[in-house]
Protein backbone atom coordinates (compact mmCIF):
# COMPACT_ATOMS: atom_id res chain seq x y z
CA UNK A 1 0.00 0.00 0.00
CA UNK A 2 1.08 3.52 -1.01
CA UNK A 3 1.74 6.22 2.06
CA UNK A 4 -0.53 8.59 0.32
CA UNK A 5 -3.08 5.65 0.56
CA UNK A 6 -2.74 4.81 4.15
CA UNK A 7 -1.96 8.49 5.25
CA UNK A 8 -5.63 9.25 3.33
CA UNK A 9 -7.37 6.21 5.16
CA UNK A 10 -5.65 7.45 8.44
CA UNK A 11 -7.17 10.22 7.89
CA UNK A 12 -10.56 9.02 7.24
CA UNK A 13 -10.54 7.02 10.40
CA UNK A 14 -9.70 9.19 12.82
CA UNK A 15 -11.24 11.93 11.52
CA UNK A 16 -13.83 12.58 14.80
CA UNK A 17 -10.43 13.28 17.09
CA UNK A 18 -8.58 15.78 14.47
CA UNK A 19 -10.24 19.13 14.07
CA UNK A 20 -10.50 19.44 10.02
CA UNK A 21 -8.53 23.24 10.74
CA UNK A 22 -5.57 21.45 11.86
CA UNK A 23 -5.36 19.32 8.29
CA UNK A 24 -5.32 21.86 6.15
CA UNK A 25 -2.23 23.30 5.31
CA UNK A 26 -1.56 27.10 5.77
CA UNK A 27 -1.04 28.81 2.29
CA UNK A 28 1.10 31.94 2.78
CA UNK A 29 1.19 35.24 0.69
CA UNK A 30 4.82 36.65 -0.30
CA UNK A 31 4.04 39.44 1.44
CA UNK A 32 3.25 37.27 4.56
CA UNK A 33 6.40 35.01 3.75
CA UNK A 34 8.54 37.76 4.18
CA UNK A 35 7.40 38.98 7.90
CA UNK A 36 7.34 35.39 8.86
CA UNK A 37 10.82 35.12 7.86
CA UNK A 38 11.94 38.32 9.25
CA UNK A 39 9.83 37.37 12.67
CA UNK A 40 11.99 34.67 12.56
CA UNK A 41 15.52 36.16 12.66
CA UNK A 42 14.26 38.27 15.11
CA UNK A 43 13.58 35.49 17.28
CA UNK A 44 16.96 34.00 16.24
CA UNK A 45 18.78 37.00 17.23
CA UNK A 46 16.98 37.32 20.53
CA UNK A 47 17.88 33.64 21.38
CA UNK A 48 21.98 34.17 20.09
CA UNK A 49 21.73 37.47 22.44
CA UNK A 50 20.43 35.70 25.49
CA UNK A 51 22.65 32.42 24.99
CA UNK A 52 25.75 32.59 23.53
CA UNK A 53 26.50 36.65 23.07
CA UNK A 54 28.39 38.07 26.22
CA UNK A 55 29.61 41.80 25.64
CA UNK A 56 33.17 42.30 27.06
CA UNK A 57 32.99 44.05 30.49
CA UNK A 58 34.94 47.57 30.82
CA UNK A 59 37.53 46.41 32.82
CA UNK A 60 37.60 48.23 36.37
CA UNK A 61 40.75 50.42 37.47
CA UNK A 62 42.85 47.89 39.60
CA UNK A 63 44.74 49.64 42.17
CA UNK A 64 46.36 48.52 45.40
CA UNK A 65 45.08 50.55 48.27
CA UNK A 66 47.59 52.77 50.12
CA UNK A 67 46.69 53.03 54.28
CA UNK A 68 48.26 55.98 56.10
CA UNK A 69 46.96 57.10 59.08
CA UNK A 70 47.40 60.93 60.55
CA UNK A 71 47.28 61.80 63.90
CA UNK A 72 47.92 64.60 65.80
CA UNK A 73 48.47 68.11 64.97
CA UNK A 74 46.20 68.14 61.86
CA UNK A 75 42.77 69.44 61.38
CA UNK A 76 41.07 65.96 60.57
CA UNK A 77 43.05 63.16 62.00
CA UNK A 78 42.14 59.88 60.98
CA UNK A 79 43.20 56.96 58.16
CA UNK A 80 43.28 57.67 54.68
CA UNK A 81 43.41 55.60 51.74
CA UNK A 82 45.28 56.15 48.80
CA UNK A 83 45.41 54.95 45.32
CA UNK A 84 49.16 55.12 45.36
CA UNK A 85 52.33 55.91 47.20
CA UNK A 86 51.55 59.33 48.88
CA UNK A 87 54.06 62.07 49.76
CA UNK A 88 54.32 63.03 53.25
CA UNK A 89 52.84 66.45 52.03
CA UNK A 90 49.93 64.91 50.69
CA UNK A 91 49.37 62.73 53.03
CA UNK A 92 49.02 65.74 55.71
CA UNK A 93 46.64 67.59 52.92
CA UNK A 94 44.48 65.10 52.59
CA UNK A 95 44.15 65.00 56.75
CA UNK A 96 42.99 68.68 56.51
CA UNK A 97 46.71 70.23 56.93
CA UNK A 98 48.07 71.85 60.60
CA UNK A 99 46.50 73.40 63.15
CA UNK A 100 48.53 76.00 63.27
CA UNK A 101 50.09 77.64 60.23
CA UNK A 102 53.90 75.22 59.88
CA UNK A 103 56.09 75.48 57.05
CA UNK A 104 57.19 72.02 55.65
CA UNK A 105 61.11 71.19 54.75
CA UNK A 106 60.58 70.47 51.12
CA UNK A 107 62.72 67.61 50.97
CA UNK A 108 60.67 66.23 54.04
CA UNK A 109 57.62 66.93 52.39
CA UNK A 110 58.02 64.62 49.24
CA UNK A 111 59.07 61.29 51.00
CA UNK A 112 56.75 58.32 49.91
CA UNK A 113 55.00 56.96 52.48
CA UNK A 114 54.23 53.34 52.16
CA UNK A 115 51.05 51.48 52.89
CA UNK A 116 50.88 50.63 56.77
CA UNK A 117 52.41 54.35 57.98
CA UNK A 118 51.46 56.35 60.77
CA UNK A 119 52.65 59.92 60.27
CA UNK A 120 52.43 61.77 64.41
CA UNK A 121 52.33 65.12 63.73
CA UNK A 122 53.78 66.92 67.24
CA UNK A 123 53.86 70.78 68.56
CA UNK A 124 56.76 72.22 69.85
CA UNK A 125 57.17 75.62 71.10
CA UNK A 126 60.45 77.67 71.65
CA UNK A 127 60.93 81.38 72.34
CA UNK A 128 63.27 83.46 70.22
CA UNK A 129 64.27 87.04 70.28
CA UNK A 130 62.38 89.43 68.15
CA UNK A 131 63.29 89.74 64.43
CA UNK A 132 61.84 92.96 64.20
CA UNK A 133 60.08 96.21 66.59
CA UNK A 134 56.56 94.90 65.41
CA UNK A 135 57.22 91.14 66.75
CA UNK A 136 58.25 92.63 70.17
CA UNK A 137 56.49 91.20 72.98
CA UNK A 138 56.78 92.69 77.17
CA UNK A 139 59.06 89.83 77.95
CA UNK A 140 61.29 90.70 75.14
CA UNK A 141 60.23 87.26 73.21
CA UNK A 142 58.15 85.91 70.78
CA UNK A 143 56.83 82.37 71.06
CA UNK A 144 56.92 80.17 67.66
CA UNK A 145 55.03 77.36 66.75
CA UNK A 146 57.00 74.33 65.56
CA UNK A 147 56.42 70.76 64.02
CA UNK A 148 57.82 67.65 64.60
CA UNK A 149 56.70 64.55 62.49
CA UNK A 150 57.43 61.42 63.57
CA UNK A 151 57.09 58.37 60.51
CA UNK A 152 56.02 55.01 62.58
CA UNK A 153 54.21 52.11 61.91
CA UNK A 154 50.08 51.74 62.60
CA UNK A 155 49.00 49.72 65.80
CA UNK A 156 48.43 46.37 64.74
CA UNK A 157 44.79 45.74 65.26
CA UNK A 158 44.94 48.93 62.79
CA UNK A 159 46.81 47.18 60.22
CA UNK A 160 45.12 43.59 60.59
CA UNK A 161 41.79 45.41 59.96
CA UNK A 162 43.25 46.85 56.79
CA UNK A 163 44.17 43.10 55.79
CA UNK A 164 47.93 44.80 56.05
CA UNK A 165 51.07 42.24 57.64
CA UNK A 166 53.01 42.45 60.77
CA UNK A 167 56.13 42.54 60.92
CA UNK A 168 57.26 39.57 62.10
CA UNK A 169 60.16 41.10 63.65
CA UNK A 170 58.97 43.69 65.44
CA UNK A 171 55.81 42.54 66.98
CA UNK A 172 55.24 41.95 70.55
CA UNK A 173 53.30 38.87 72.58
CA UNK A 174 50.47 40.89 72.78
CA UNK A 175 50.04 41.58 68.78
CA UNK A 176 50.64 38.13 67.80
CA UNK A 177 47.95 37.04 69.81
CA UNK A 178 45.82 39.22 67.42
CA UNK A 179 45.96 36.45 64.89
CA UNK A 180 43.74 33.59 64.76
CA UNK A 181 45.69 30.43 65.89
CA UNK A 182 48.40 32.12 67.73
CA UNK A 183 47.55 31.79 71.73
CA UNK A 184 49.95 33.29 74.81
CA UNK A 185 52.05 30.15 75.07
CA UNK A 186 53.10 30.25 71.16
CA UNK A 187 53.31 33.74 71.11
CA UNK A 188 55.97 33.74 73.05
CA UNK A 189 57.80 30.95 71.64
CA UNK A 190 57.88 32.95 68.50
CA UNK A 191 59.15 36.19 70.09
CA UNK A 192 61.64 33.96 72.17
CA UNK A 193 62.67 32.44 68.81
CA UNK A 194 63.02 35.99 67.33
CA UNK A 195 65.37 37.19 70.06
CA UNK A 196 67.62 34.15 70.50
CA UNK A 197 68.05 34.26 66.48
CA UNK A 198 69.00 38.24 66.16
CA UNK A 199 64.93 38.06 63.65
CA UNK A 200 63.48 36.35 61.38
CA UNK A 201 64.89 36.53 57.46
CA UNK A 202 62.19 35.12 56.21
CA UNK A 203 58.31 33.87 56.87
CA UNK A 204 59.53 30.83 56.17
CA UNK A 205 61.51 30.54 59.21
CA UNK A 206 58.40 30.31 61.25
CA UNK A 207 58.15 26.54 60.66
CA UNK A 208 61.50 26.12 62.95
CA UNK A 209 59.49 27.99 65.89
CA UNK A 210 57.87 24.53 68.61
CA UNK A 211 54.75 24.19 67.64
CA UNK A 212 54.19 25.35 64.85
CA UNK A 213 53.31 22.58 62.37
CA UNK A 214 52.91 22.83 58.74
CA UNK A 215 49.25 23.16 58.44
CA UNK A 216 49.09 26.02 61.64
CA UNK A 217 52.27 27.59 59.55
CA UNK A 218 50.25 27.55 56.31
CA UNK A 219 47.02 29.12 58.02
CA UNK A 220 49.10 32.22 59.30
CA UNK A 221 51.71 33.24 57.20
CA UNK A 222 49.23 35.43 55.42
CA UNK A 223 49.40 37.80 58.28
CA UNK A 224 53.01 38.40 58.56
CA UNK A 225 55.85 39.92 56.62
CA UNK A 226 59.73 40.52 57.33
CA UNK A 227 60.47 44.24 56.53
CA UNK A 228 64.24 45.42 56.35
Amino acid sequence: MRNSEFIKRLKSSYSFLIPQSALRIPHFSMGQQKVLFLLALLILAALYHKFYFHPQSVPEEVYHEIVVEVSGEVQKPGVYIFKSPPTLREAIEKAGGFKEPALLNSAESSEVLETGTQLSILKESQKSLPSSPLTHREDGAREQTLIKIKIGRMDAHKLLVFSLPLDLNRVSVEDLCLIPGIGESLAREIVTYRERRKGFSSIEELRKVKGIEEKKFQSFKIFFAVRP
